[in-house]
């Protein structure tokens, strides 16, 4: 990338990062929940099955409200 490409954003333009957040950690917890209960049984299963949907839904949400909060003005490509 050179500083003529018209993609590289202008020195003063500040790059978007999403926040810290335990829910990738959560999701990875229920997920490996979910697997543990296929050995030691049917409410282990349901409890990260439950808690994986809600970890993904509040992720979405989190993300969603994240990408409203942006200017409205920013280019998309």
């Amino acid at each position: 990338m050179s500083l003529l490409d018209p993609d590289v954003p202008s020195s003063g333009e500040e790059i978007h990062l999403p926040g810290p957040s335990l829910q990738p950690i959560l999701l990875a917890f229920s997920l490996t929940l979910t697997l543990l209960g296929v050995t030691l049984g049917l409410p282990i299963i349901i409890a990260g099955v439950v808690m994986s949907i809600w970890v993904i839904v509040r992720w979405i949400a989190d993300t969603r409200r994240d990408i409203n909060a942006l200017p409205p003005d920013l280019d998309e490509h």
